[in-house]
Protein backbone atom coordinates (compact mmCIF):
# COMPACT_ATOMS: atom_id res chain seq x y z
CA UNK A 1 0.00 0.00 0.00
CA UNK A 2 3.16 2.22 0.81
CA UNK A 3 4.42 2.05 -2.38
CA UNK A 4 0.78 2.46 -4.39
CA UNK A 5 0.44 5.81 -2.95
CA UNK A 6 4.05 7.11 -3.22
CA UNK A 7 2.49 8.95 -6.31
CA UNK A 8 0.84 11.08 -4.20
CA UNK A 9 3.88 12.07 -1.81
CA UNK A 10 6.52 12.42 -4.90
CA UNK A 11 4.68 14.00 -7.91
CA UNK A 12 4.50 12.40 -11.21
CA UNK A 13 7.19 12.86 -14.24
CA UNK A 14 5.76 14.14 -17.36
CA UNK A 15 8.28 12.86 -20.06
CA UNK A 16 6.83 14.64 -22.91
CA UNK A 17 9.66 14.37 -25.47
CA UNK A 18 12.50 13.62 -22.76
CA UNK A 19 13.53 10.84 -24.97
CA UNK A 20 14.85 12.54 -27.66
CA UNK A 21 16.36 16.23 -25.48
CA UNK A 22 17.50 17.31 -29.12
CA UNK A 23 13.81 18.30 -29.95
CA UNK A 24 12.87 20.02 -26.58
CA UNK A 25 14.12 23.55 -27.44
CA UNK A 26 11.84 23.16 -31.13
CA UNK A 27 9.04 22.35 -29.04
CA UNK A 28 9.44 25.02 -26.86
CA UNK A 29 9.70 27.54 -28.88
CA UNK A 30 6.43 26.25 -31.01
CA UNK A 31 4.64 25.84 -28.71
CA UNK A 32 5.12 29.40 -26.65
CA UNK A 33 4.35 30.81 -30.26
CA UNK A 34 1.25 29.25 -30.40
CA UNK A 35 0.33 29.71 -27.28
CA UNK A 36 0.59 33.81 -27.53
CA UNK A 37 -0.92 33.55 -30.62
CA UNK A 38 -3.64 31.59 -28.88
CA UNK A 39 -4.12 34.55 -26.32
CA UNK A 40 -4.23 37.17 -27.94
CA UNK A 41 -6.64 35.69 -30.63
CA UNK A 42 -9.18 34.44 -27.96
CA UNK A 43 -8.57 37.40 -26.16
CA UNK A 44 -8.90 39.96 -28.87
CA UNK A 45 -12.43 37.52 -29.87
CA UNK A 46 -13.79 38.01 -26.24
CA UNK A 47 -12.85 41.72 -26.24
CA UNK A 48 -14.63 42.67 -29.56
CA UNK A 49 -17.92 40.22 -28.61
CA UNK A 50 -18.10 42.70 -25.37
CA UNK A 51 -17.10 46.18 -27.37
CA UNK A 52 -19.41 46.24 -30.20
CA UNK A 53 -22.77 46.25 -30.27
CA UNK A 54 -23.11 44.85 -34.13
CA UNK A 55 -21.32 41.40 -32.31
CA UNK A 56 -24.21 41.12 -29.67
CA UNK A 57 -25.92 38.37 -30.99
CA UNK A 58 -26.37 34.12 -30.12
CA UNK A 59 -23.51 33.42 -32.95
CA UNK A 60 -20.97 35.64 -30.82
CA UNK A 61 -21.72 34.89 -27.61
CA UNK A 62 -21.20 31.04 -28.06
CA UNK A 63 -17.91 32.16 -30.19
CA UNK A 64 -17.05 33.96 -26.81
CA UNK A 65 -18.17 31.26 -24.22
CA UNK A 66 -15.43 29.04 -26.94
CA UNK A 67 -12.48 31.28 -26.84
CA UNK A 68 -12.74 31.83 -23.19
CA UNK A 69 -12.76 27.77 -22.61
CA UNK A 70 -9.42 28.19 -25.18
CA UNK A 71 -7.69 30.66 -23.21
CA UNK A 72 -8.66 28.37 -19.89
CA UNK A 73 -7.91 25.12 -21.64
CA UNK A 74 -4.54 25.82 -22.48
CA UNK A 75 -3.47 27.81 -19.39
CA UNK A 76 -4.19 24.64 -17.63
CA UNK A 77 -1.95 22.66 -19.58
CA UNK A 78 0.76 24.80 -21.51
CA UNK A 79 2.35 26.56 -18.81
CA UNK A 80 3.72 23.86 -17.48
CA UNK A 81 4.58 21.96 -20.84
CA UNK A 82 6.55 25.15 -21.13
CA UNK A 83 8.31 24.77 -17.94
CA UNK A 84 9.15 20.92 -18.34
CA UNK A 85 10.82 21.62 -21.87
CA UNK A 86 12.88 24.70 -20.19
CA UNK A 87 13.87 22.97 -17.42
CA UNK A 88 15.66 19.35 -16.41
CA UNK A 89 13.22 18.88 -13.82
CA UNK A 90 10.05 17.37 -15.52
CA UNK A 91 8.03 16.86 -12.43
CA UNK A 92 4.84 17.56 -11.77
CA UNK A 93 3.22 17.87 -7.92
CA UNK A 94 0.58 15.55 -6.82
CA UNK A 95 -2.04 18.12 -6.24
CA UNK A 96 -1.12 20.03 -10.04
CA UNK A 97 -1.24 16.83 -11.81
CA UNK A 98 -5.24 16.22 -10.22
CA UNK A 99 -5.99 19.56 -10.70
CA UNK A 100 -4.58 19.33 -14.58
CA UNK A 101 -6.45 16.38 -14.54
CA UNK A 102 -9.91 17.43 -13.61
CA UNK A 103 -9.63 21.09 -15.27
CA UNK A 104 -8.53 19.73 -19.04
CA UNK A 105 -11.28 17.00 -18.96
CA UNK A 106 -13.82 19.54 -17.64
CA UNK A 107 -12.88 21.89 -20.55
CA UNK A 108 -12.67 19.63 -23.24
CA UNK A 109 -15.80 17.74 -22.54
CA UNK A 110 -17.65 21.47 -22.38
CA UNK A 111 -16.32 22.00 -25.78
CA UNK A 112 -17.46 19.04 -27.13
CA UNK A 113 -20.89 20.43 -25.77
CA UNK A 114 -20.47 23.72 -26.88
CA UNK A 115 -20.04 22.92 -30.63
CA UNK A 116 -23.13 20.70 -30.39
CA UNK A 117 -25.16 24.23 -29.26
CA UNK A 118 -23.18 26.22 -31.81
CA UNK A 119 -24.20 23.84 -34.45
CA UNK A 120 -28.03 24.52 -33.22
CA UNK A 121 -27.49 27.97 -33.08
CA UNK A 122 -26.14 27.92 -37.23
CA UNK A 123 -29.32 25.40 -37.99
CA UNK A 124 -31.95 27.63 -37.08
CA UNK A 125 -30.20 30.79 -38.68
CA UNK A 126 -30.14 29.41 -41.71
CA UNK A 127 -33.12 26.51 -41.47
CA UNK A 128 -35.30 28.82 -39.63
CA UNK A 129 -34.36 32.69 -40.09
CA UNK A 130 -37.81 34.00 -39.40
CA UNK A 131 -37.95 32.57 -36.28
CA UNK A 132 -34.05 32.74 -35.37
CA UNK A 133 -34.49 35.27 -32.89
CA UNK A 134 -37.35 34.33 -30.80
CA UNK A 135 -35.88 30.99 -31.17
CA UNK A 136 -32.59 31.97 -29.91
CA UNK A 137 -33.32 34.55 -26.91
CA UNK A 138 -30.62 35.44 -24.32
CA UNK A 139 -32.37 33.33 -21.77
CA UNK A 140 -32.56 30.08 -23.76
CA UNK A 141 -28.37 31.08 -24.74
CA UNK A 142 -27.63 31.48 -21.30
CA UNK A 143 -29.40 28.24 -20.74
CA UNK A 144 -27.69 26.49 -23.35
CA UNK A 145 -23.87 28.06 -22.42
CA UNK A 146 -24.67 26.51 -18.61
CA UNK A 147 -25.56 23.05 -19.65
CA UNK A 148 -22.21 23.08 -21.52
CA UNK A 149 -20.23 24.21 -18.60
CA UNK A 150 -21.73 22.21 -16.10
CA UNK A 151 -22.28 18.74 -18.46
CA UNK A 152 -18.34 19.04 -18.81
CA UNK A 153 -18.04 19.58 -14.96
CA UNK A 154 -19.74 16.48 -14.41
CA UNK A 155 -18.11 14.46 -16.86
CA UNK A 156 -14.88 15.44 -15.43
CA UNK A 157 -16.04 14.83 -11.83
CA UNK A 158 -16.97 11.28 -12.64
CA UNK A 159 -14.05 10.44 -14.95
CA UNK A 160 -11.03 11.94 -13.13
CA UNK A 161 -12.50 10.37 -9.69
CA UNK A 162 -12.50 6.77 -11.15
CA UNK A 163 -9.33 7.35 -12.89
CA UNK A 164 -7.47 8.29 -9.41
CA UNK A 165 -9.14 5.25 -7.97
CA UNK A 166 -6.12 3.17 -9.93
CA UNK A 167 -3.14 1.91 -7.74
CA UNK A 168 -0.23 3.09 -9.64
CA UNK A 169 2.17 1.12 -7.62
CA UNK A 170 4.79 3.61 -7.45
CA UNK A 171 4.52 4.56 -11.10
CA UNK A 172 5.28 8.15 -11.67
CA UNK A 173 6.06 8.53 -15.33
CA UNK A 174 3.67 10.00 -17.06
CA UNK A 175 4.04 9.29 -21.03
CA UNK A 176 2.49 12.63 -21.83
CA UNK A 177 3.00 16.23 -22.22
CA UNK A 178 -0.03 16.54 -19.42
CA UNK A 179 -1.95 14.72 -16.88
CA UNK A 180 -5.34 13.37 -18.67
CA UNK A 181 -7.50 10.21 -18.14
CA UNK A 182 -5.34 7.66 -21.14
CA UNK A 183 -2.11 8.57 -19.80
CA UNK A 184 -3.00 8.35 -16.17
CA UNK A 185 -4.58 5.09 -16.73
CA UNK A 186 -1.40 3.62 -18.15
CA UNK A 187 0.36 3.67 -15.13
CA UNK A 188 -2.00 1.63 -12.94
CA UNK A 189 -0.49 -1.64 -12.14
CA UNK A 190 -3.98 -3.72 -12.17
CA UNK A 191 -6.13 -4.72 -14.52
CA UNK A 192 -7.83 -1.62 -16.20
CA UNK A 193 -10.45 -2.98 -18.76
CA UNK A 194 -13.20 -1.81 -16.73
CA UNK A 195 -11.81 2.11 -17.01
CA UNK A 196 -10.86 1.23 -20.25
CA UNK A 197 -14.38 0.38 -21.23
CA UNK A 198 -16.39 3.54 -19.19
CA UNK A 199 -13.66 5.73 -20.84
CA UNK A 200 -14.93 4.52 -24.33
CA UNK A 201 -18.55 4.52 -22.90
CA UNK A 202 -18.22 8.14 -22.09
CA UNK A 203 -16.63 9.48 -24.61
CA UNK A 204 -18.76 7.87 -27.27
CA UNK A 205 -21.34 10.20 -25.59
CA UNK A 206 -19.00 13.28 -25.25
CA UNK A 207 -17.30 12.90 -29.06
CA UNK A 208 -18.70 10.24 -31.67
CA UNK A 209 -22.23 10.52 -30.64
CA UNK A 210 -22.54 14.66 -30.84
CA UNK A 211 -19.98 14.74 -33.97
CA UNK A 212 -23.16 12.42 -35.54
CA UNK A 213 -25.51 14.95 -34.61
CA UNK A 214 -23.66 17.97 -35.58
CA UNK A 215 -22.75 16.41 -39.55
CA UNK A 216 -26.82 15.62 -39.25
CA UNK A 217 -27.57 19.30 -38.73
CA UNK A 218 -25.00 20.22 -41.54
CA UNK A 219 -27.24 17.87 -44.07
CA UNK A 220 -30.39 19.97 -43.34
CA UNK A 221 -27.97 22.75 -43.73
CA UNK A 222 -26.67 22.40 -47.00
CA UNK A 223 -29.89 21.86 -48.22
CA UNK A 224 -31.01 24.99 -46.53
CA UNK A 225 -28.10 26.93 -47.94
CA UNK A 226 -28.79 25.52 -52.04
CA UNK A 227 -32.21 26.97 -51.67
CA UNK A 228 -31.11 30.74 -50.79
CA UNK A 229 -31.82 32.81 -53.99
CA UNK A 230 -29.20 35.84 -53.26
CA UNK A 231 -25.71 34.38 -53.75
CA UNK A 232 -24.45 36.95 -51.35
CA UNK A 233 -26.60 35.41 -48.86
CA UNK A 234 -25.37 32.00 -49.63
CA UNK A 235 -21.89 32.63 -49.53
CA UNK A 236 -22.40 34.39 -46.56
CA UNK A 237 -24.05 31.26 -44.88
CA UNK A 238 -21.22 28.93 -46.34
CA UNK A 239 -18.47 30.83 -45.08
CA UNK A 240 -19.88 31.12 -41.37
CA UNK A 241 -20.96 27.56 -41.08
CA UNK A 242 -18.09 26.21 -43.14
CA UNK A 243 -15.93 27.53 -40.00
CA UNK A 244 -17.92 25.71 -37.85
CA UNK A 245 -17.42 22.73 -39.16
CA UNK A 246 -13.77 22.74 -39.93
CA UNK A 247 -13.33 23.54 -36.02
CA UNK A 248 -15.91 20.83 -35.50
CA UNK A 249 -13.09 18.48 -37.74
CA UNK A 250 -10.22 19.33 -36.15
CA UNK A 251 -11.29 19.01 -32.53
CA UNK A 252 -13.13 15.90 -32.72
CA UNK A 253 -11.15 14.24 -35.02
CA UNK A 254 -8.03 14.35 -32.40
CA UNK A 255 -10.37 13.77 -29.18
CA UNK A 256 -11.91 10.66 -30.60
CA UNK A 257 -8.31 9.04 -31.73
CA UNK A 258 -6.90 10.24 -28.22
CA UNK A 259 -9.30 9.12 -26.05
CA UNK A 260 -11.18 6.41 -27.82
CA UNK A 261 -8.54 3.99 -29.12
CA UNK A 262 -7.39 1.40 -26.05
CA UNK A 263 -5.19 3.02 -23.69
CA UNK A 264 -2.32 0.61 -23.54
CA UNK A 265 -2.28 -0.31 -27.24
CA UNK A 266 0.99 0.94 -29.06
CA UNK A 267 -0.25 3.30 -31.02
CA UNK A 268 -1.22 5.21 -28.18
CA UNK A 269 2.72 6.35 -28.02
CA UNK A 270 1.15 8.42 -30.65
CA UNK A 271 -1.42 9.96 -28.32
CA UNK A 272 0.71 12.56 -26.25
CA UNK A 273 1.21 13.99 -30.26
CA UNK A 274 -2.35 13.99 -30.55
CA UNK A 275 -2.99 15.66 -26.91
CA UNK A 276 -0.97 18.44 -27.91
CA UNK A 277 -2.37 18.93 -31.05
CA UNK A 278 -6.34 19.76 -29.40
CA UNK A 279 -4.48 21.10 -26.24
CA UNK A 280 -2.07 23.82 -28.12
CA UNK A 281 -3.30 23.85 -31.76
CA UNK A 282 -6.77 24.00 -31.95
CA UNK A 283 -7.17 26.70 -29.42
CA UNK A 284 -4.52 28.78 -31.63
CA UNK A 285 -6.20 28.19 -34.96
CA UNK A 286 -10.27 28.50 -33.56
CA UNK A 287 -9.84 32.48 -33.83
CA UNK A 288 -8.03 32.50 -37.08
CA UNK A 289 -10.72 30.11 -38.63
CA UNK A 290 -13.67 31.71 -37.39
CA UNK A 291 -12.11 35.80 -38.42
CA UNK A 292 -10.14 35.40 -41.40
CA UNK A 293 -13.66 35.02 -43.62
CA UNK A 294 -15.61 36.91 -41.35
CA UNK A 295 -16.69 40.38 -42.25
CA UNK A 296 -18.63 41.00 -39.50
CA UNK A 297 -15.25 40.30 -36.88
CA UNK A 298 -13.20 42.51 -39.42
CA UNK A 299 -15.61 45.18 -39.51
CA UNK A 300 -15.59 45.20 -35.67
CA UNK A 301 -11.59 45.59 -35.57
CA UNK A 302 -11.67 48.21 -37.59
CA UNK A 303 -14.09 49.84 -35.79
CA UNK A 304 -12.48 49.40 -32.39
CA UNK A 305 -9.00 50.75 -33.51
CA UNK A 306 -10.83 53.90 -35.54
CA UNK A 307 -11.86 54.75 -32.51
CA UNK A 308 -8.63 54.20 -30.91
CA UNK A 309 -6.83 56.40 -33.07
CA UNK A 310 -9.81 59.26 -32.69
CA UNK A 311 -9.29 59.17 -29.12
CA UNK A 312 -5.23 59.34 -29.65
Amino acid sequence: MERANSSSLEGFILMGVSDHPQLEMIFFVGILFSYLLTLFGNSAIILLSILDARLHTPMYFFLSNLSSLDLAFTTSSVPQMLTNLWEADKTISYGGCVTQLYVFLWLGATECILLVVMAFDRFVAVCRPLHYTSIMNPRLCRLLAAIAWLGGLGNSVVQSTFTLQLPLCGHRRVDSFLCEVPAMIKLACVDTSLNEAVLNSVCTFFTAVPLSVILISYCYIAQAVLKIRSAEGRRKAFNTCLSHLVVVLLFYGSAIYGYLLPAKTSKQDQGKFISLFYSVVTPMVNPLIYTLRNKEVKGALRRLLGKGREVS
